[in-house]
Protein backbone atom coordinates (compact mmCIF):
# COMPACT_ATOMS: atom_id res chain seq x y z
CA UNK A 1 0.00 0.00 0.00
CA UNK A 2 2.60 2.59 1.11
CA UNK A 3 6.03 2.61 0.18
CA UNK A 4 8.93 4.59 1.24
CA UNK A 5 12.03 3.92 -0.84
CA UNK A 6 15.80 5.16 -0.04
CA UNK A 7 13.71 8.67 0.98
CA UNK A 8 16.17 11.50 2.42
CA UNK A 9 14.55 14.23 4.04
CA UNK A 10 15.80 18.23 5.36
CA UNK A 11 15.07 21.02 7.23
CA UNK A 12 16.81 23.76 5.66
CA UNK A 13 20.52 22.37 5.68
CA UNK A 14 20.12 19.97 8.23
CA UNK A 15 19.39 16.51 6.73
CA UNK A 16 16.78 14.56 9.10
CA UNK A 17 16.16 11.54 6.95
CA UNK A 18 18.58 9.19 5.82
CA UNK A 19 17.65 7.07 3.38
CA UNK A 20 14.89 5.48 5.19
CA UNK A 21 12.74 2.77 3.73
CA UNK A 22 9.50 1.50 5.06
CA UNK A 23 6.37 -0.54 3.45
CA UNK A 24 2.84 -0.67 5.05
CA UNK A 25 0.47 -3.64 3.61
CA UNK A 26 -3.02 -3.06 3.51
CA UNK A 27 -4.87 -3.95 6.79
CA UNK A 28 -1.60 -3.98 8.85
CA UNK A 29 -0.75 -1.95 11.96
CA UNK A 30 2.84 -1.13 11.34
CA UNK A 31 5.03 1.29 14.31
CA UNK A 32 7.74 2.91 14.25
CA UNK A 33 9.66 3.27 17.03
CA UNK A 34 13.10 5.37 18.49
CA UNK A 35 14.63 7.78 20.79
CA UNK A 36 13.81 11.30 20.59
CA UNK A 37 15.60 12.86 17.76
CA UNK A 38 15.30 9.56 15.99
CA UNK A 39 13.26 10.90 12.63
CA UNK A 40 10.08 9.54 13.27
CA UNK A 41 7.82 12.68 12.95
CA UNK A 42 9.69 13.69 10.53
CA UNK A 43 8.43 10.86 8.23
CA UNK A 44 5.33 11.39 8.98
CA UNK A 45 5.16 15.13 8.10
CA UNK A 46 7.84 13.88 4.82
CA UNK A 47 4.48 11.27 3.84
CA UNK A 48 2.44 14.03 4.38
CA UNK A 49 3.77 16.00 2.13
CA UNK A 50 6.12 18.64 4.56
CA UNK A 51 8.83 18.66 3.80
CA UNK A 52 8.73 17.27 0.69
CA UNK A 53 11.81 14.30 -0.03
CA UNK A 54 15.00 15.57 -1.54
CA UNK A 55 15.76 11.99 -2.80
CA UNK A 56 13.93 8.91 -2.71
CA UNK A 57 10.06 7.97 -3.53
CA UNK A 58 6.71 7.89 -1.87
CA UNK A 59 4.03 5.92 -3.22
CA UNK A 60 0.40 5.21 -1.98
CA UNK A 61 -0.87 1.91 -4.48
CA UNK A 62 1.52 2.82 -6.77
CA UNK A 63 1.28 6.26 -7.33
CA UNK A 64 3.66 9.06 -6.76
CA UNK A 65 3.44 11.05 -3.67
CA UNK A 66 6.35 13.29 -3.79
CA UNK A 67 5.34 16.33 -6.01
CA UNK A 68 1.65 16.79 -4.02
CA UNK A 69 0.45 19.22 -1.88
CA UNK A 70 -0.41 18.16 1.88
CA UNK A 71 -4.30 18.84 0.74
CA UNK A 72 -3.93 16.47 -2.23
CA UNK A 73 -2.65 13.45 0.04
CA UNK A 74 -5.29 13.80 1.66
CA UNK A 75 -7.27 13.31 -0.84
CA UNK A 76 -5.74 10.05 -1.64
CA UNK A 77 -6.39 8.29 1.11
CA UNK A 78 -3.77 9.69 4.11
CA UNK A 79 -4.63 11.43 7.30
CA UNK A 80 -2.74 12.36 10.41
CA UNK A 81 -3.23 12.57 13.67
CA UNK A 82 -0.01 14.84 14.62
CA UNK A 83 2.15 14.90 17.77
CA UNK A 84 0.74 17.27 20.25
CA UNK A 85 -3.15 16.74 19.25
CA UNK A 86 -3.19 20.40 17.81
CA UNK A 87 -7.08 20.42 18.05
CA UNK A 88 -8.76 24.03 17.50
CA UNK A 89 -9.00 25.07 20.73
CA UNK A 90 -11.46 27.45 20.39
CA UNK A 91 -14.09 25.25 18.50
CA UNK A 92 -16.31 22.90 19.72
CA UNK A 93 -15.85 19.36 19.46
CA UNK A 94 -18.41 18.91 16.49
CA UNK A 95 -17.04 21.75 14.80
CA UNK A 96 -13.68 20.27 15.02
CA UNK A 97 -14.89 17.17 13.50
CA UNK A 98 -16.45 19.30 10.77
CA UNK A 99 -12.85 20.40 9.95
CA UNK A 100 -11.77 17.17 9.41
CA UNK A 101 -14.85 16.49 7.24
CA UNK A 102 -13.76 19.04 4.90
CA UNK A 103 -11.93 17.00 2.35
CA UNK A 104 -15.20 14.28 2.08
CA UNK A 105 -18.77 14.53 0.58
CA UNK A 106 -21.21 16.03 2.89
CA UNK A 107 -23.16 13.36 2.44
CA UNK A 108 -21.28 11.05 4.75
CA UNK A 109 -21.20 13.48 7.75
CA UNK A 110 -23.64 12.52 10.03
CA UNK A 111 -22.53 8.86 9.28
CA UNK A 112 -18.87 9.53 10.28
CA UNK A 113 -19.75 11.46 13.47
CA UNK A 114 -21.73 8.50 14.28
CA UNK A 115 -18.80 6.36 13.58
CA UNK A 116 -16.48 8.83 15.62
CA UNK A 117 -19.44 8.82 18.50
CA UNK A 118 -19.34 4.79 18.48
CA UNK A 119 -15.57 5.27 18.81
CA UNK A 120 -15.44 7.83 21.47
CA UNK A 121 -19.07 7.97 23.42
CA UNK A 122 -17.00 10.66 25.64
CA UNK A 123 -17.12 13.34 22.54
CA UNK A 124 -20.77 12.60 22.19
CA UNK A 125 -21.49 13.74 25.65
CA UNK A 126 -18.94 16.90 25.06
CA UNK A 127 -19.61 17.07 21.77
CA UNK A 128 -20.63 21.18 22.30
CA UNK A 129 -17.98 21.75 24.27
CA UNK A 130 -15.05 23.93 23.30
CA UNK A 131 -11.89 21.77 22.09
CA UNK A 132 -9.68 23.76 24.50
CA UNK A 133 -11.73 22.83 27.61
CA UNK A 134 -11.57 19.07 27.65
CA UNK A 135 -8.82 16.70 28.94
CA UNK A 136 -5.70 15.39 27.68
CA UNK A 137 -7.28 11.87 26.54
CA UNK A 138 -9.96 13.52 25.60
CA UNK A 139 -8.25 15.66 22.98
CA UNK A 140 -6.29 13.14 21.84
CA UNK A 141 -9.73 11.01 21.36
CA UNK A 142 -10.70 14.37 19.31
CA UNK A 143 -7.47 14.45 17.09
CA UNK A 144 -7.60 11.46 16.31
CA UNK A 145 -11.60 11.41 15.71
CA UNK A 146 -11.00 14.44 13.51
CA UNK A 147 -8.66 12.63 11.43
CA UNK A 148 -11.17 9.37 10.84
CA UNK A 149 -13.75 12.07 9.35
CA UNK A 150 -11.52 12.34 6.18
CA UNK A 151 -11.90 8.76 5.82
CA UNK A 152 -8.86 7.54 5.28
CA UNK A 153 -7.35 4.30 4.03
CA UNK A 154 -4.45 4.71 5.83
CA UNK A 155 -4.12 6.37 9.22
CA UNK A 156 -0.59 8.34 10.63
CA UNK A 157 -0.61 8.23 14.11
CA UNK A 158 1.84 10.85 16.01
CA UNK A 159 2.64 9.82 19.23
CA UNK A 160 -1.05 9.34 20.73
CA UNK A 161 -0.20 7.95 24.31
CA UNK A 162 1.96 11.11 24.68
CA UNK A 163 1.65 12.41 28.44
CA UNK A 164 -1.61 10.14 29.00
CA UNK A 165 -2.71 8.49 32.56
CA UNK A 166 -2.07 4.34 31.90
CA UNK A 167 -5.51 4.00 32.24
CA UNK A 168 -5.91 6.38 29.14
CA UNK A 169 -3.01 4.95 27.25
CA UNK A 170 -4.74 1.08 27.12
CA UNK A 171 -8.13 3.01 25.92
CA UNK A 172 -6.58 5.06 23.20
CA UNK A 173 -4.37 1.65 22.11
CA UNK A 174 -7.71 -0.51 22.03
CA UNK A 175 -9.01 2.38 19.79
CA UNK A 176 -6.64 1.89 17.51
CA UNK A 177 -6.77 -1.36 17.30
CA UNK A 178 -10.89 -1.56 16.51
CA UNK A 179 -10.08 1.60 13.83
CA UNK A 180 -7.62 -0.97 12.46
CA UNK A 181 -10.17 -4.53 13.03
CA UNK A 182 -13.86 -3.25 12.58
CA UNK A 183 -13.15 -0.03 10.04
CA UNK A 184 -10.41 -1.47 8.03
CA UNK A 185 -8.02 1.42 7.85
CA UNK A 186 -4.35 0.92 7.80
CA UNK A 187 -2.33 2.31 10.62
CA UNK A 188 1.35 3.47 10.91
CA UNK A 189 2.21 4.14 14.56
CA UNK A 190 4.70 6.66 15.46
CA UNK A 191 5.09 5.86 19.33
CA UNK A 192 7.74 6.21 22.55
CA UNK A 193 5.68 3.44 24.67
CA UNK A 194 7.15 0.69 22.43
CA UNK A 195 5.96 -2.12 24.41
CA UNK A 196 2.22 -1.01 23.72
CA UNK A 197 2.77 -0.03 20.08
CA UNK A 198 4.79 -3.33 19.41
CA UNK A 199 1.89 -5.54 20.94
CA UNK A 200 -0.75 -4.49 18.59
CA UNK A 201 1.73 -3.91 15.50
CA UNK A 202 1.80 -6.92 13.15
CA UNK A 203 5.63 -5.09 11.82
CA UNK A 204 7.94 -2.62 12.98
CA UNK A 205 10.87 -0.55 12.45
CA UNK A 206 13.70 1.08 14.66
CA UNK A 207 14.94 4.30 13.57
CA UNK A 208 17.63 5.61 14.62
CA UNK A 209 19.17 8.95 13.69
CA UNK A 210 17.13 9.32 10.56
CA UNK A 211 18.14 5.56 9.73
CA UNK A 212 16.19 2.57 9.25
CA UNK A 213 18.72 0.33 12.24
CA UNK A 214 16.40 -2.52 12.75
CA UNK A 215 12.90 -4.14 11.66
CA UNK A 216 10.33 -6.87 12.00
CA UNK A 217 7.40 -8.54 12.98
CA UNK A 218 5.95 -6.73 16.46
CA UNK A 219 6.72 -9.80 18.21
CA UNK A 220 10.35 -10.77 17.22
CA UNK A 221 10.99 -6.91 18.24
CA UNK A 222 9.30 -7.51 21.50
CA UNK A 223 11.54 -10.66 21.91
CA UNK A 224 15.17 -8.62 20.90
CA UNK A 225 17.16 -8.17 23.83
CA UNK A 226 18.79 -4.86 22.38
CA UNK A 227 15.35 -3.72 21.73
CA UNK A 228 14.12 -5.04 25.43
CA UNK A 229 17.46 -2.82 26.79
CA UNK A 230 17.04 0.14 25.05
CA UNK A 231 13.14 0.83 25.06
CA UNK A 232 11.57 -1.14 27.22
CA UNK A 233 13.53 -0.48 30.23
CA UNK A 234 14.87 -3.68 31.03
CA UNK A 235 11.58 -5.65 29.77
CA UNK A 236 9.17 -4.25 31.94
Amino acid sequence: MLEVNGVHAHYGHIEALHGVSVRVERGEIVTIIGANGAGKSTLLMTICGRPKPSAGEITLDGQRLNELQPHEIVGRGIAQAPEGRRIFPSMSVLENLQMGAVPTNDAYFEEDVGRVFTLFPRLQERQHQRGGTLSGGEQQMLCIGRALMARPRLLLLDEPSLGLAPILVKQIFGAIVEINRDQGVTILLVEQNAYQALKIARRGYVLATGQVVMEGSGAELLANPEIRAAYLEGGH
